[in-house]
């Protein structure tokens, strides 16, 4: 390793994650990941990280999440795009396409490596944001996600000695998959900050979904209501992923960034900015500091504005992650700008925010039991908190 590089942040990125491409109209399309990947670089961010490539997963690896049944269906539907090979794999959310067995793998791999890097103390932060892809369970792929990366990389620091994670995951879905990998594991606690199932895909989060037997107060579900915006969704990750992240002290934090809670998401019905988005990668990184000695891991998620939301939100997130904050007020570089309508046919956006100024009220300066994101939030402390020792009105 070159004089100097010890702990610098590393970010995996792979022209080959575009192949994880499920086609003409799907919303997971991978021109999102590109546009990020470019915009890092032409704001100067790669610069200031270690960009490395990643491997395909062999079956091993894949096997210390997903079951022996998933990954042959996945190879099978590599093959051939109309086999019918069960495992939720060659539905209209997770049609098969050619090779997706090497592209979900890769993807897999990358986020594994980074966790390994980060247990073995070659680097404080990491981040992948072809990664996040967190629906996938055990034996199933689900809502674009073949394999799951986040709970890969979680596997892979556990079986690096690394005895507490938290898994924070601020994707508008519910991160389901993630949780049910490590339902009943008591080493891992996933906070997951969603729109509530009764709205949205998948249906499931709901407060009082805490954990398994052994395990209980491990997951920690925040189900807010359709429109929520900056305020209360920064609200309400300041009033319960901070506490419980302090009180469990991991020792490594693992986050998703889907930015499908953007207002202009089409997925979804929050109503979130690139700042609010800015300001929780932000959080999260100080919570990191604060409590895992910067042990951190990133990845990305969903998000389907792909040119003015997703690479901006991710370049931010790389921004933070590498201790090379881009001011909001930035300009985007007229070099991206132009790629993108070379690329898309459409304008980007042209500066660094959406011109939000992403504040919200502390839970410590009281409640307003007639609103319903504090209700929102309520119901998650009442149903956690005790679990954990802490107290549902003040912790």
């Amino acid at each position: 390793m070159p004089p100097g590089t010890l702990h610098r942040t590393r970010v995996v990125w792979d022209e080959d994650f575009v192949r994880y491409d499920f086609g003409p109209g799907h919303p997971l399309a991978p021109v999102r990941i590109a546009l990020t990947a470019r915009l890092c670089r032409d704001l100067g961010l790669f610069r200031h990280v270690d960009v490395v490539d990643a491997p395909v997963a062999d079956d091993a690896l894949l096997r210390t999440v997903h079951t022996a049944g998933l990954v042959a269906a996945v190879r099978a539907a590599s093959l051939d795009v109309r086999a019918d090979v069960g495992h939720g794999v060659g539905t209209v959310d997770t049609p098969a396409f050619p090779g997706m067995h090497d592209s979900a793998a890769r993807v897999f791999a990358g986020s594994v490596a980074l966790a390994r890097a980060i247990a073995a103390d070659e680097v404080r932060h990491a981040v992948n944001f072809a990664g996040g892809l967190h629906h996938a369970s055990a034996d199933a792929a689900s809502g674009f996600c073949v394999y799951n990366d986040c709970a890969g990389a979680i596997r892979a620091l556990l079986d690096a000695g690394v005895e507490r994670v938290v898994y924070v995951d601020t994707d508008v879905h519910h991160g389901d998959g993630t949780e049910s990998v490590f339902w009943d594991d008591p080493r891992v606690t996933t906070i997951s900050l969603h729109e509530s199932g009764r709205t949205l895909f998948p249906g499931t989060g709901y407060p009082t979904d805490v954990g398994g037997p052994g395990a209980e107060g491990t997951a920690v579900n925040v189900a807010l209501p359709a429109g929520t915006g900056d305020a209360g969704w920064l609200r309400a990750l300041h009033a319960v992923a901070r506490p419980v992240v302090r009180e469990v002290r991991p020792q490594v934090l693992v986050t998703q960034h889907g930015c499908d809670t953007h207002v202009l998401d089409p997925l979804a019905h929050l109503r979130v900015s690139v700042d609010g988005q800015r300001a929780a990668a932000a959080l999260l990184h100080d919570l990191a500091h604060e409590v895992t000695r910067g042990r951190w891991l990133a990845l990305g998620g969903g998000g389907y504005e792909l040119v003015d939301v997703v690479p901006r939100a991710w370049a931010h997130l790389v921004g933070i992650a590498a201790h090379q904050p881009v001011d909001p007020t930035t300009a985007v570089p007229p070099e991206w700008l132009e790629h993108v309508v070379q690329l898309t046919g459409q304008p980007g956006p042209r500066r660094m925010t959406d011109g939000v100024e992403a504040t919200f009220q502390p839970w410590e300066a009281g409640y307003d039991p007639a609103d319903p994101v504090d209700q929102a939030i309520l119901a998650t402390r009442k149903a956690v908190f005790p679990l954990l020792g802490l107290d549902p009105w003040f912790d």
